[in-house]
């Protein structure tokens, strides 16, 4: 018999997903898209995984060790709008956190942990669950972001809302031309626009992979491997990629600082809150109240006898 796995839900990045296309409006002509669109990614992720646990990870208000590393960390990033085709739908930040909210509220009702640790970014309590919490469980990441593909192996995959499919450790290797072992080695060379981490010139994944090829192997290359090797190279090649490494030897190093989930990026409260949301959890199956606040809110095209059916096997 195969373990059923934990079904870890990259809250915000899932919300936000939904919220920005989907459409739907309640009978009271509010904007429930992020709030609709959320509740039944639930059920048919349960569908497709049949978990036997659930957990909703919650952003605590960012990392305040990565803003002491840099301080424009996520800095600029610019409010998701709604999409185009629905210019009459509201796009305010009341409206998001309303709606999240709201989320929050239904979740209680149904056996769903719900995780929230201040100054603790979503990542790092994910990271935490996969390496150690969960340790000896199949788990299934639900997120869009490529800062949790270094959490890819033999018993952690990751489904991606947007591009409706598993990501796996081949996939990564196919489509970036390093390991999943390396990702974060080759991204902190290669930067994060997102994140307002900016990468080595001319370093891209590709290029990485040619000229170090040890990237693509399973075992772990540091990034003072790659700098390294760089200079060794540069001995006998005048290549401006090994050039610039070199140049920039303290933005891979801040980079990779600020992109590798590590326990170290937890303080031992914030375990100890993890793990307690965890373990003295107890589940909750409360159709009429769910029913109720469906009604109360003016949503009227959810099934929910289908969404108890899909989490049923959840404890």
């Amino acid at each position: 018999m195969i373990d059923k796995p934990v079904l870890i839900i990259d809250g915000l990045n899932l919300f936000t997903r939904h919220f920005v296309v989907n459409p739907t409006m309640s009978q009271n002509g509010h904007h429930l898209g992020g709030f609709v669109g959320f509740l039944k990614g639930i059920r048919l992720l349960s569908e497709r995984c049949n978990p036997d646990q659930i957990v909703v990870v919650w952003e605590g208000g960012g990392s305040s060790r990565r803003r002491a590393i840099f301080a424009n960390y996520k800095q600029g990033r610019r409010p998701q709008k709604l999409n185009r085709y629905y210019d009459d739908i509201p796009d305010t930040v009341g409206n998001r956190n309303r709606q999240v909210a709201l989320l929050v509220e239904a979740l209680k009702h149904v056996p769903v942990r719900q995780m929230y640790v201040t100054e603790c970014e979503a990542d790092d309590a994910i990271g935490y669950m996969t390496k150690y919490h969960y340790r000896d469980k199949r788990c299934v990441i639900v997120s869009s972001d490529k800062d949790l593909y270094q959490l890819i192996d033999e018993r952690v995959t990751q489904w991606s809302p947007g591009q409706k499919a598993y990501i796996t450790a081949e996939k990564v290797k196919q489509k970036f031309g390093v390991s999943v072992s390396n990702f974060v080695t080759a991204r902190a060379f290669t930067g994060d626009p997102s994140d307002g981490l900016k990468g080595v010139p001319h370093a891209g994944f590709k290029s990485l992979a040619k000229r170090f090829p040890d990237l693509c192997d399973d075992d772990h290359v540091s990034v003072s491997e790659v700098i390294n090797s760089a200079k060794m190279l540069s001995e006998t090649k005048n290549l401006k990629i090994l050039e610039s490494i070199i140049e920039n030897e303290s933005v891979a190093n801040m980079n990779w600082k600020l992109m590798y989930l590590d326990i170290k990026n937890l303080s031992g409260q914030q375990i100890e809150k993890i793990k307690y949301v965890l373990d003295s959890f107890e589940p909750r199956r409360n159709k009429i109240a769910l029913m109720r606040m469906l009604a109360r809110e003016g949503v009227n095209n959810f099934d929910v006898d289908s969404y108890y059916i899909a989490i049923k096997n959840c404890k």
